[in-house]
């Protein structure tokens, strides 16, 4: 195998697996209204687990908005900036085992979420067992 071929092939797999990754930024869309809300960046932390931060508002004129609706250190913080999904452990071909937060309501939820093909996230939060909850299909940005 040339060496020109053998780069071009451990390219292109850093490509496809990077692709398959759920980390990066997602647009999240509001799974009542279908309207677009923000732009959440998902990262691995040292420990591995995956956390989402809110990078972006999209609804205009709540760019600047604060977390009125929380508790503890959220309460009254800008929406942008906060991190409102963390502790995702990857479990076969989704992340389960942590939690979400609505910042318009200031609810915590169990969270899971997937992949669905390279460009679609399912989100779920849920009470108590996954059957109880909502999905939303966040859409990548990059």
């Amino acid at each position: 195998m040339t060496k020109s071929l053998l780069t071009c092939l451990i390219l292109l797999t850093g490509i496809f697996a990077y692709s398959q990754s759920v980390i990066g930024t997602w647009k999240t869309i509001d799974d009542k209204t279908g309207k677009e809300k923000s732009h959440v960046r998902i990262y691995k932390t040292k420990t591995g687990k995956l956390q989402g931060e809110v990078v972006k508002i999209l609804t205009p004129g709540k760019e600047d908005a604060k977390c009125t609706e929380c508790d503890g250190d959220n309460k009254n913080k800008p929406i942008k900036g906060m991190v409102i999904l963390w502790g995702l452990e990857e479990d076969g071909k989704e992340w389960s085992g942590g939690h979400i937060l609505d910042p318009n309501s200031g609810k915590q939820y169990k969270a899971s979420m997937k992949l669905n093909g390279n460009d679609k996230l399912e989100v779920r939060g849920y009470l108590g067992i996954s059957l109880l909850g909502r999905t939303q299909t966040w859409e990548r940005v990059e």
